[in-house]
């Protein structure tokens, strides 16, 4: 069952078992203002267990693309398509968002974000890989952000 994400009362609603819960709920906040302000794009997630293939794909992406495998458990995931690009997100208990962006037509944007939740720890996996900028939130507080380009065809 999707559970529409409240970007005005914020809620940990499925991130319980996160150390970082809070923070992690804040997180997935701000990307539902985000889509709702800028593609009135309602933002849900579902149980991870529930859209397993969503995973999937993420997972593929990473380890396709730059060797990384995620350690952390998801819990939940979404896939949608808004201005012409496939967003997929998956959160993951440690606190960790990443997002494949997939422009459906050739030549477009096609890249993979990572956001880091307040409080977390940046992951072993991506730790001497990449470089976390940050950025502040009203709703998830300091998010520290990085991303790569996609090469591949998925």
């Amino acid at each position: 069952m999707p559970y529409i994400v409240n970007y005005e009362d914020v809620s940990p609603d499925g991130l319980e078992s996160s150390p970082v819960a809070g923070a992690l709920a804040g997180l997935r906040a701000n990307e539902a203002r985000y889509y709702r302000n800028k593609y009135d794009h309602v933002f849900s997630v579902e149980p991870a267990e529930d859209v397993p293939e969503l995973v999937d794909r993420v997972s593929r992406i990473l380890k396709e693309e730059r060797d990384i495998v995620i350690s952390s458990r998801p819990l939940e995931a979404t896939d949608f398509v808004v201005d012409g690009l496939r967003m997929t997100y998956v959160f993951y208990e440690s606190g960790l968002s990443i997002n494949v962006m997939y422009s459906i037509e050739d030549g477009g944007k096609r890249a993979v974000g990572f956001k880091l939740a307040e409080g977390m720890e940046i992951p072993e996996e991506l730790a001497s890989r990449f470089k976390f900028a940050r950025q502040k939130s009203k709703l998830a507080g300091v998010i520290r952000g990085s991303f790569f380009v996609l090469k591949g065809e998925y």
